[in-house]
């Protein structure tokens, strides 16, 4: 098994920054891709952006590219999603995922998550 925690969500001013973190526990942390999702009130969770377990592949939604970036540190088991530029439509709890193989962007392909950190962007 695989936990995993998120922390640095808040409430920012449209056009501020954040940064996501993901802790991770787990020996067998730096095989496993991660990904980055996120679900708004009304809404189905969405990908926002994913990272291959070497670090070498980033993949990122649409609507984030160019404004959010992801990282991962294995040595520390924690990965990152700094999130600058940020807008209203940004709002949403964030979550961290772990343990897809391919296709990094679909959600049906991790097989763990976090509990989630709140992300409050106001206009």
């Amino acid at each position: 098994q695989v936990q995993l925690v998120e922390s640095g969500g808040g409430l920012v001013q449209a056009g501020g920054s954040l940064r996501l973190s993901c802790a991770a526990a787990g020996r067998t942390f730096s095989s496993y891709a991660m990904g980055w999702f996120r679900q708004a009130p009304g809404k189905e969770r969405e990908f926002v952006a994913a990272i291959s377990w070497s670090g070498g592949s980033t993949y990122y939604a649409d609507s984030v590219k160019g404004r959010f970036t992801i990282s991962r540190d294995n040595a520390k088991n924690t990965v990152y999603l700094q999130m600058n530029s940020l807008k209203p439509e940004d709002t949403a709890v964030y979550y961290c995922a772990a343990g897809a193989r391919e296709r990094l962007w679909v959600i049906d392909v991790y097989n763990y998550w976090g509990q989630g950190t709140q992300v409050t962007v106001s206009s």
